[in-house]
């Protein structure tokens, strides 16, 4: 039997099969019918086919798959659905994306795969274009003919919110990527697009670890996913029955491509620098540490042996040794290192941002949460395949989750004031754990609740936390819907053929 991650993305030609039946199957036929009205108005013809990926909630393991750690999200039920034709004879070969809701205004790129994307001028567009430049790299490298380049015409219509750390970005990358293959016809294994669509959100200046596109990509309904990554594979985890997951956005935007050099590219950058610093300190000679060491992973079995020879297995022990708690400046690190940091970091432009925005560099603290969440994903798994009763399980894989939100609130330092209340309304309220889920710095919390209280849970949230945000119009009331929801685990990315 193939494995999970080498099948093709699954083809349908009906709903079921992803929306399963009752009121999500109901509302996903309408949307469909939306789709294909919209496209016809709006292009004056039908869609060839229909591509959908899902956004996801990470469980456990934030801010560690770009340092080459496993992490364990799960699909929501929320996801981005592209349809697109192929325009062969039309007299100009352009891309055409226009979206169902009317804020996002329709975007034309000319149907050039080599073109650069302009960063200095965000549009919405942009992430099709990266899935569009994607796909055609990876064909050229699979040796399948591209041939000329061809007009397409595309609809978008997106339910993962916007800057709440559910993938937005993600979901929207791999729907275009695989709606674009099928468009042409071709399937490319899951585990190939789900590396292909990671290297793809880099055209848009995130420096991404991949556990979005790859839970987007091979998600399965009823189960969360361990995702590890070089090379990427999923393993089922199949969560408790009495538990679920209730998502909640604490209403602070969060904008990973914007804040990327002050945050998300800051941290994937201080990382890079504490392996670096742990490798010198711990034998490499510096050259070496900077050509061989990229990732915090890369240095863990020197940090255990370390370890091990003070009897133990842990290798923050290393961390508590070699990196001082203050922060280091950029002399600091080069003196250890004996070369630029620029260079130190190859130069790389988003780095290079991150250099100019930096006064100094928490390293202690940066890889003392990555080991020790690295370790808490094992952790939940364990748990979750313990012989324990479902009660235990359930009280410590929310003890797991609380641990991670400490460790991402004090020593990776990227949450927010609006986290910190909604994660201790959670709490107050009965959850098992809650913890901040994504990047942070804004976004959602995730909070493990008891199946039997979910509807109590929600109503109580939308009292302590999203009422006087409703009192002061930062929402609208009859949007609540879209902040506070249960998910059990969903499917998927699927094509579409009617």
């Amino acid at each position: 039997m193939a494995k999970h991650e080498d099948l093709p993305i699954p083809v349908y030609s009906n709903l079921e099969a992803v929306y399963g039946d009752g009121s999500q199957l109901e509302e996903a036929h309408l949307r469909f019918d939306t789709l294909k009205s919209k496209f016809l108005q709006v292009f004056g013809h039908p869609p060839d086919v229909f591509a959908r990926s899902p956004g996801r909630v990470n469980l456990i393991g934030e801010h560690i798959d770009y340092e080459g750690y496993s992490v364990l999200p799960m699909a929501i039920r929320q996801d981005t659905i592209i349809a697109v034709r192929k325009n062969v004879g039309g007299p100009e070969k352009v891309l055409r994306i226009a979206n169902v809701n009317d804020k996002y205004q329709l975007c034309t790129y000319p149907a050039d795969p080599n073109q650069e994307i302009d960063l200095k001028n965000h549009k919405w567009g942009h992430y099709f274009i990266c899935g569009y430049k994607g796909y055609h790299e990876y064909a050229k490298l699979k040796g399948v003919n591209v041939g000329d380049p061809v007009g397409l015409d595309i609809l978008v219509d997106g339910t993962v919110p916007t800057g709440s750390g559910l993938s937005s970005s993600a979901a929207f990358v791999c729907s275009s990527t695989i709606a674009i293959m099928a468009a042409f016809d071709v399937n490319f294994p899951k585990k190939e697009i789900a590396q292909l669509t990671c290297e793809c959100e880099r055209h848009i200046g995130t420096q991404s670890g991949g556990m979005d596109q790859a839970i987007s990509v091979m998600a399965k309904t009823g189960f969360a996913e361990l995702i590890d990554f070089n090379p990427i594979r999923a393993t089922d985890v199949q969560l408790p029955a009495g538990g679920t997951f209730v998502i909640a956005h604490s209403l602070a935007e969060s904008q990973k491509a914007v804040t990327a050099a002050t945050n998300y590219n800051n941290r994937v950058v201080e990382c890079r620098l504490a392996a670096v610093v742990l490798g010198i300190k711990l034998g490499m000679k510096p050259q070496e540490a900077i050509s061989k060491v990229k990732t915090l992973s890369d240095v863990e079995g020197l940090c255990v042996s370390f370890a091990s020879s003070r009897g133990s297995s842990d290798p923050v022990l290393a961390v508590k040794e070699y990196l001082k708690e203050d922060p280091y400046t950029v002399e600091e690190i080069e003196k250890i290192t004996e070369e630029s940091l620029s260079s130190v970091l190859g130069n790389s432009p988003t780095s290079l941002d991150v250099l100019k925005a930096a006064k100094h560099f928490k390293l202690h603290q940066r890889a003392s949460h990555v080991y020790s969440e690295a370790k808490r994903v094992y952790a939940f798994k364990d748990t979750v395949y313990s012989n324990l009763s479902e009660e235990d399980i359930l009280k410590k894989l929310g003890d797991l989750m609380n641990e991670s939100h400490h460790s991402c609130s004090v020593l990776y330092e990227c949450s927010c004031p609006e986290l910190e209340e909604l994660v201790k309304v959670c709490r107050d309220n009965g959850a098992l754990g809650a913890r901040l889920t994504g990047a942070g710095w804004g976004g959602c919390a995730v909070a493990l609740v008891k199946e039997k209280i979910v509807p109590q849970f929600i109503l109580n949230l939308k009292e302590s936390f999203y009422q006087s945000r409703i009192e002061r119009g930062t929402i609208n009331k009859n949007d609540l819907g879209l902040y506070v929801f249960a998910s059990k685990p969903s499917s998927g990315a699927a094509i579409f053929k009617f």
